[in-house]
């Protein structure tokens, strides 16, 4: 192999180029120059000295964390049988050094003499370097004999346990194809019928190619009316919420609803079923935390958030549930009765929900997500939302080029100017892929595919810091037809959430590494800077900028904006606790030792005690919960409410000065964004806003503004390094 793509560092990833053979050969190479580096910076030769550490062992790291990053995200966007047998392969590989790296008690000693001579490094290096310590600590350098042993075992068998339970979620996901004939879906917007119309077409086709031989004929050529079959749904985001929305068919809601929240379950093919994994990871996640001298893994996880106790976690979604739960009885009453007076529904059922909900917020508001649908373009979506970061912090967004990994991507990037007569400078860069397909998984995420960093030799060259590169994935519709994709308003809000992630990472002016963009921000304020900025989604002067009929070009009528206004918290109450159902029972999946062998049990405890409608029994969504089994948000998910207290109160803020009010964005992106996680998150906030937060505007924008909940985060630990 002459040329190997994943060991280019001097340019964006030639994503296009890389292959499965690629990945173990890089590998090969790449692990054998971190562990020289290793060995080079725990020898005598090397200094306890800040940028010595880091001259010796960053650079290889990080090239390291490219290569494997690049490989990871092509397995989640474009997996294939082949892609997924080298990732996993490797997996292994990449674990076990990382587990040695984290728990090398050589390098643990040369950061505890550094820790010594502290006060002569900057705060963010401090930071750096108590989070470091800390990481030493959590990693298990402080284990000794069959504890160290046992611990890296425990680290390689969780990797693979979590990938397996990826590689199931998305195989169910994939799996399941429900073909239907026109009748069946009464009510379904066109868009979507044309799309299950276009997707039904593309299977004939490539099932005739492969049966005989021979091309396909061309799928674009007008059909003769559609026969019985014709139509294909699957479980993808883009096709389940409409069909759910809209199809007059109640057995056929019932047939998607009872396929989706089985998926990965014993319901399903056995070689995907989850029910083993998830009490494997949960018995291996609370044997970690075991070793390393705490009760519970959700102990453990929260030794490097703001939170401070399980217990304290489990009393604010209690308290949250409490205030939400009058509403929540309201949204349901009401809705049982719409649903019997309406709908002829006198058993409402979950298919049924967001069916009758859809219903009655068409009656009560008289609008449609299908009709507010028509006036999101992406096209000038994008437009909109680049605007509105342009305005508020001070910045310029442009189309860029760059190899991609799916001909729907797209590049971008984004500028200061420098002052008068200079050129702009470039500040970072990012991907954007939009549209939901096979082969890649469900949800929506930033990564990481540079950081921002100013290597330890770039003073002496005279360089500038490395520009942040992001990815921004999301899984909406795509294009259908000769029309550009149309976003629902959920979709305008995920798309600004996961942009609020990129802008945490992309504005930093954070130099070191470790502590640059979102590393080293609690987990569970990570979440602020993306739902803060959820909240211009109901922006009259926001949507009207981003808004344009499909076929008339009009913007948004704010007529139709005062009544999606109107329904923004409808149902709220039950959305709310739904939320704290899935953050509960995460937090006590992970806090309860047994919870491992009673996984059901606990899931279902949850919900008798937070929901208002039993699930059925044989409900497995936390089959197929990847956020917590095999994502970052283990004994993590309360982050989700935990930080819309911040972003809520940090959008008040703006309500308070004008919303493109330029001094506020200024200080917004200067204390939150440009921070990163060189300070305690409550540091920044309070940097910005000049106080603790208060829970009372999120208590106001979901429409529960009563007397006032003690915000969690007044008790959040304040130290100024762990």
């Amino acid at each position: 192999m002459t040329h190997n793509p994943l060991l280019a560092f001097d340019d964006l990833p030639a994503f296009a180029d890389i292959r499965p053979e690629h990945i173990g050969p890089a590998l090969d190479e790449l692990l054998a120059q971190a562990q020289l580096a290793l060995d080079v910076t725990v020898s005598a030769e090397t200094a306890a000295d800040y940028n010595a550490l880091s001259a010796a062992l960053d650079v290889p790291l990080e090239r390291l964390s490219r290569a494997w990053g690049a490989a990871s995200h092509l397995n989640a966007v474009n997996s294939t049988p082949e892609l997924r047998a080298a990732y996993n392969d490797n997996l292994a590989r990449i674990t076990d050094f990382h587990t040695a790296l984290g728990a090398d008690e050589r390098l643990f000693a040369k950061y505890k003499a550094l820790a010594e001579r502290r006060a002569g490094l900057s705060a963010p290096r401090q930071r750096a370097l108590g989070n470091a310590i800390r990481d030493f600590v959590l990693s298990g350098a402080e284990l000794t004999g069959t504890a160290r042993e046992r611990f890296a075992q425990v680290q390689a068998r969780s990797a693979q346990a979590t990938q397996a339970f990826t590689d199931h979620v998305l195989d169910a996901t994939d799996g399941f194809a429900l073909r239907v004939g026109r009748e069946r879906l009464a009510g379904v917007p066109e868009d979507v019928c044309l799309a299950a119309l276009e997707a039904a077409k593309a299977d004939d086709a490539a099932a005739a190619t492969t049966a005989h031989g021979d091309a396909a004929a061309d799928a674009s050529t007008p059909a003769e009316p559609p026969a019985a079959g014709a139509y294909k749904l699957t479980l993808h985001q883009p096709c389940l919420v409409p069909v759910m929305q809209y199809a007059e068919d109640r057995r056929l809601r019932e047939q998607l609803y009872l396929a989706n929240v089985t998926r990965a379950s014993e319901f399903g093919p056995a070689g995907l079923d989850n029910t083993a994994l998830m009490a494997e990871i949960l018995a291996l996640r609370n044997e970690e935390a075991q070793l390393l001298g705490h009760a519970s893994f959700a102990e453990l996880s929260l030794v490097p958030k703001m939170a401070q106790s399980p217990a304290q976690v489990i009393d604010f979604l209690r308290q949250l549930s409490q205030r939400a739960r009058p509403h929540a009885e309201r949204d349901l009453a009401e809705l049982r009765r719409f649903a019997a007076d309406e709908l002829a529904i006198d058993d409402l059922q979950p298919w049924d929900m967001a069916f009758a909900g859809e219903s009655l917020k068409e009656q009560r508001y008289a609008f449609s997500e299908q009709e507010v649908k028509r006036y999101f373009t992406e096209p000038r979506v994008l437009q909109g939302l680049f605007g509105l970061v342009e305005t508020l912090f001070d910045v310029r967004i442009t189309p860029d080029s760059a190899p991609v990994w799916h001909d729907s991507v797209r590049f971008y990037r984004i500028e200061r100017h420098a002052g008068a007569d200079q050129p702009p400078r470039l500040i970072g860069q990012f991907y954007l892929d939009a549209y939901a397909r096979p082969g890649k998984r469900p949800g929506a995420w930033m990564n990481e595919v540079r950081s921002r960093w100013l290597r330890p030799d770039a003073p002496q060259l005279g360089a500038s810091a490395q520009t942040p590169v992001a990815q921004l994935v999301c899984n909406y519709a795509p294009p259908a037809g000769d029309q550009p994709a149309l976003l629902t308003h959920d979709d305008v809000i995920t798309l600004f959430h996961e942009f609020g992630h990129g802008l945490h990472h992309l504005l930093t002016a954070v130099d070191d590494l470790a502590v640059s963009g979102i590393a080293g921000v609690e987990w569970d304020a990570v979440e602020l800077p993306s739902q803060f900025m959820e909240n211009f989604c109901w922006e009259w002067e926001v949507l009207s900028r981003l808004s344009s009929h499909v076929d008339t070009g009009q913007p948004l009528p704010r007529e139709l904006f005062d009544r999606m206004l109107a329904a923004r918290n409808f149902q709220s109450g039950l959305q709310t606790l739904r939320q704290i159902d899935l953050g509960l029972f995460d937090m006590r999946a992970h806090a309860e030792p047994d919870a491992a062998q009673r996984i059901a049990v606990v899931a279902a405890e949850v919900s008798a005690e937070v929901l208002l409608m039993k699930p059925l029994p044989y409900n497995r969504y936390h089959h197929t919960f990847s956020h917590i089994f095999a994502g970052g948000y283990a004994a993590g998910y309360y982050s989700y409410k935990w930080a819309e207290v911040l972003s809520a109160d940090a959008y008040a803020a703006f309500e308070e000065a004008g919303l493109f009010n330029a001094e506020t964005g200024q200080r917004y992106r200067r204390e939150i964004l440009e921070a990163g996680g060189s300070r305690p998150a409550m540091d920044s906030f309070i940097a910005f806003r000049g106080r603790e937060p208060r829970i009372d505007a999120l208590l106001r924008h979901q429409g529960m503004a009563e007397p006032a909940l003690v915000a969690p985060a007044v008790a959040a630990q304040r130290a100024a390094a762990h």
